[in-house]
């Protein structure tokens, strides 16, 4: 038998396990936590000691170095102190999601069919509903699959890919809100250069920049995690693979990985914060200067609709950081809250301003709704029969076209 530094028969004991504790209490000793005892003198690591639970229902205990095989997947453990919440959750998180998806979906069709929409302004706008879409797709079906069918456990490949997701696209979307702040501000400042500075040219460089920046300085955050060494404990106390969630569960030092992320997400999202402070610095500084009537509510009208995207998304996330860093002082599940609805509310509601606020795409909405409509509804049998004296002869070969195609009618109503 193997020497015990201390013995707790179970009869004796009191045991204490909570999923969202980080220790157990076993009769006056703390340990660390565990999801279920192992008889029959089976050997479990946790943390830096040795664990033996023997078939004689005594638990002996024993420091050592014994290391375990490395972690192949993660559990991921959704608001540990409110778990009997996530299935009331569920259902406004998604509608949320099939909110987002839908809204930006339509905005994507609207822009791709409508040719008045083809311009570099819209193309910047496509981007920014695709990044919001894969960050959707990236985050909240898992969450919902936790929620509904209780799929907690996420491999440790897929764990990092979603990391690298979510670390460099919301890089990418404070990148090109960047990008758009210079449209904007070229637009107002400086409308007669517009189109030979705004181009389709520049839209797919500005493209290639977000995605090739962010993505380079994002990428050393996943690999820096899964390079760490993996020897207790595997839950996730959080909805999402985070870096901080999920590197502190690691028997190495996280000082660096920590650091670069810090100085990384802080360096990129700065640096775009500070170009569209200035960006709308210039702006209004050239819009006080107009003096004729009308002129300066019509040029602020152009940056709402930004504006008010940049406010949601910077609102959002500063709340999140602010919650991250006042941990101690507030329930653990409110960060993991706010972080879900940092992945749902900018996506749900970015289609929704824009398409409310500039008419030329509400105008493409409302033509998309009717075609697809049209289409559904059934056409009307042409009628027979005799025609009365008062109709004219173009109200006669409407009657004789009435199942013709409806883009054919409009064509002789133009030519009428």
């Amino acid at each position: 038998m193997v020497p015990a530094l201390k013995e707790f028969t179970k009869r004796e004991m009191k045991v204490y396990y909570h999923l969202g504790e980080n220790i157990n209490v076993i009769g006056d000793s703390l340990i660390p936590s565990f999801t279920q005892f192992i008889l029959f003198e089976e050997i479990c690591q946790i943390g830096q000691g040795l664990w033996i639970f023997s078939s004689l229902d005594t638990l002996y205990g024993l420091t050592n170095n014994y290391s375990t095989a490395p972690v192949s997947e993660f559990l991921l453990i959704c608001f540990p102190n409110y778990q009997s919440w996530q299935h009331w959750l569920s259902l406004p998180l998604s509608l949320l999601f099939l909110l987002a998806m839908g809204a930006n979906a339509t905005l994507l069709i609207t822009i791709r069919l409508e040719a008045s929409l083809h311009e570099p302004l819209y193309y910047l706008l496509s981007l920014l509903s695709l990044l919001d879409m894969v960050l959707c797709l990236t985050v909240i079906p898992k969450v919902l699959a936790i929620f509904w069918f209780d799929l907690r456990s996420i491999s440790f490949s897929a764990c990092f890919l979603q990391m690298f997701i979510m670390n460099s696209f919301l890089t990418m979307e404070s990148c090109t809100f960047m990008v758009m702040a210079y449209d904007r501000y070229v637009a107002i400042c400086h409308p007669l250069r517009y189109p030979s500075i705004i181009t389709d040219q520049f839209v797919v460089k500005a493209a290639i920049f977000v995605v090739a920046r962010n993505g380079l300085f994002s990428l050393p955050v996943p690999i820096l995690s899964s390079r760490l060494r993996y020897c207790a404990e595997n839950i996730i106390k959080n909805c999402i693979c985070t870096n901080l969630s999920v590197s502190k569960l690691s028997c190495d030092d996280i000082t660096f990985n920590r650091l670069y992320q810090f100085v990384a997400g802080w360096t990129l999202l700065g640096s775009d914060l500070i170009l569209i402070v200035l960006s709308y610095s210039f702006i209004l500084k050239a819009v006080l200067r107009i003096k004729a009537e009308g002129a300066m509510a019509k040029a602020l009208g152009t940056c709402g609709s930004h504006f008010i995207l940049i406010l949601f998304f910077s609102t959002v996330l500063l709340v999140l950081v602010i919650t991250n860093l006042a941990r101690k002082k507030i329930p653990p599940d409110v960060p993991i809250l706010l972080n879900i609805l940092h992945h749902l509310i900018p996506p749900a509601l970015n289609p929704i301003v824009y398409g409310v606020r500039t008419k030329e795409i509400k105008q493409g909405i409302q033509k998309l709704l009717r075609t697809v409509y049209q289409a559904r509804s059934p056409r009307e049998p042409a009628q027979s029969g005799f025609v009365t004296d008062g109709e004219s002869t173009w109200t006669q070969m409407k009657r004789a076209v009435a199942t013709v195609p409806h883009s054919l009618v409009v064509v002789l109503d133009q030519n009428r």
